[in-house]
């Protein structure tokens, strides 16, 4: 699978989980064992915390990691302490303890502001949708911004009167969208605002046999003009 993270482009308003099973046979195929992998993804999606370290379970699985920024690693499934603290620092200002279940995959992503900030988890089976098709799931991490309303068109579409998610709160995740594979436009406005743009991605590629996350943020210091980042799998 290959993990990257694509910037959108802005209006002025503006943890993976994989599974893999390996069968370990012994001499003369008369033994085996069997071992189940996840892959976490953590996301910094926290505007004016400083660059972080994630601990999971007893060691540094990421370090100075900047905000935008994902990392991916395989552990071993079941319930696994994962923790967030500034980079070379002791503090855990996040401390969480995931399921991380066979079959699924995980995104932990690290949002609201530093003095707030906490967990989000977004929990997705670790399969594509298919050749030809895509499948999405929309965040809301902008701290500064109220409820909004997404728009996915075609990118040269004007805007419907009916948003494809409505008024999504702060923290909210929608539901998995599943698309044909090809090019895309997400636009985000103030619920109930449709006249005033916050985000507009222009065209968009969603591959086929991928599963984005798309999430919107804050800029690097926090509150407008907004910003989106597409965090992708492709199978």
């Amino acid at each position: 699978m290959r993990h990257n993270e694509k910037p959108m482009k802005i209006s002025p308003l503006s943890l993976t989980l994989g599974v893999t099973t390996l069968s370990l046979f012994g001499c003369g195929g008369s033994g085996v064992s069997t071992i189940t992998e996840t892959k976490l993804r953590v996301v910094h999606a926290s505007p004016n915390a400083p660059n972080v370290d994630v601990v999971v379970g007893s060691a540094v699985a990421f370090s100075n990691v900047p905000y935008f920024s994902e990392g991916v690693k395989t552990i071993p499934a079941g319930t696994t302490q994962v923790r967030v603290r500034a980079t070379g620092g002791t503090t855990d200002v996040i401390n969480a303890s995931p399921i991380l279940a066979t079959g699924n995959y995980t995104t932990i992503l690290a949002v609201n502001n530093l003095a707030q900030i906490e967990p989000l988890v977004v929990t997705e089976p670790d399969q594509g949708p298919g050749a030809g098709q895509a499948r999405v799931r929309l965040v809301h991490a902008s701290p500064s911004t109220g409820n909004v309303d997404i728009y996915v068109t075609a990118p040269t579409a004007t805007l419907p009167s009916t948003p494809t998610v409505a008024n999504v709160p702060f923290k909210g995740v929608s539901t998995a969208l599943t698309v044909a594979a090809g090019n895309y436009r997400v636009r985000i406005t103030p619920a109930g605002t449709p006249g005033t743009v916050a985000i507009d991605t222009g065209s968009i590629t969603l591959a086929s046999n991928s599963v984005t996350i798309a999430a919107a943020l804050d800029k690097a210091s926090g509150g407008s003009p907004l910003t989106a980042r597409l965090y992708t799998t492709s199978y």
